[in-house]
């Protein structure tokens, strides 16, 4: 791609980023590993509004917007009309929101370690899911 093809490409693009940034985040009051997915988020320019549910609200959240059991994390956040399911990397979300898929959302499930938010090492490379389709890998990180 020309200098000029790339440049022009991110003039569109960084628009687009710049109105996506906001996210409203569903969580459970005791939830500490939500807070550090919340700050990571505002570290990358995200402004992050948390609304603090039960959990059988919660799970309703989920279940309204079809999620998979196995496909559930913590939190739920809303970002552009799409849902994130769990600690997602900003690289992933930022993915979406450029290629905009017929998709509902996408999930990284099982809270791994080293994920943002999550304490520990990560140990590899965090396979991001279309939600609805276990298992449908929508990018690696």
């Amino acid at each position: 791609m020309s200098r000029f093809a790339t440049l022009a490409l991110a003039a569109l693009i960084m628009p687009l980023l710049a109105f996506a940034q906001s996210a409203t985040m569903y969580k459970a009051p005791w939830c500490g590993c939500c807070l550090g997915h919340a700050d990571y988020l505002r570290d990358q320019g995200y402004e992050v509004e948390i609304i603090e549910q039960d959990g059988e609200a919660l799970a309703a959240l989920k279940t309204e917007h079809a999620i998979p059991q196995e496909q559930r994390g913590c939190h739920t956040l809303v970002i552009d009309g799409y849902v994130i399911e769990g600690h997602v990397p900003v690289e992933a979300i930022e993915a979406l929101l450029v290629k905009r898929p017929d998709i509902t959302g996408i999930s990284l499930p099982g809270m791994p370690m080293g994920s943002p938010g999550m304490s520990g090492e990560k140990a590899g490379s965090f396979k991001v899911e279309v939600i609805g389709a276990p298992g449908k890998i929508f990018m690696e990180v």
